[in-house]
């Protein structure tokens, strides 16, 4: 074989995976239409407690962190911000509606080491795990200010628990 020939078969491979890449995300977001969307925010949060920058980086099946999210603007990585008030968490990820967990849906709040498409060093993730209608999710989060992000969201799991 002349080189335009193994040129044009190395072409019809990558093009041939690019379709199948973009079948199987479309599968998915068959497979995930039933999840329920997350909250839009409420008139009211309460009272601030923070706001926090930092990216995204996933949200995935509760204890699954390679099955992800793909649905409702949850598939993407992107810059953050998330506001912690005294009714619940907003987040805003650039490019999608925000998305609100009332204080009720929190569940937990972890460290996390890595998740799909993403490893950093030890316990650099926050993994915040919550309610998605009838779904219990881990999200995952890398913040500028990590330490103040953790003390906000401690304050309201400590307030939903008493």
């Amino acid at each position: 074989m002349n080189r335009p020939e193994l040129m044009a078969i190395v072409i019809a491979i990558l093009v041939l995976l690019l379709l199948l890449m973009a079948l199987g995300w479309r599968a998915r977001l068959r497979r995930q239409a039933g999840i329920a969307k997350p909250l839009d925010a409420p008139a009211q949060l309460g009272a601030a407690i923070g706001i926090f920058s930092g990216k995204y980086v996933a949200t995935t099946s509760a204890g699954e962190p390679l099955n992800r999210i793909a649905v409702h603007g949850l598939g993407f990585r992107g810059n953050v911000a998330v506001t912690v008030a005294e009714n619940g968490v907003l987040v805003h990820i650039d490019g999608t509606d925000d998305k609100w967990i009332p204080r009720a849906d929190l569940r937990d709040l972890r460290k996390a080491t890595w998740t799909i498409d993403r490893v950093v060093e030890q316990d650099g993730l926050e993994l915040l795990e919550w309610s998605l209608g009838d779904r219990i999710v881990d999200s995952y989060f890398r913040f500028d200010d990590w330490a103040s992000f953790e003390f906000a969201v401690d304050s309201l799991l400590a307030r939903k628990a008493a």
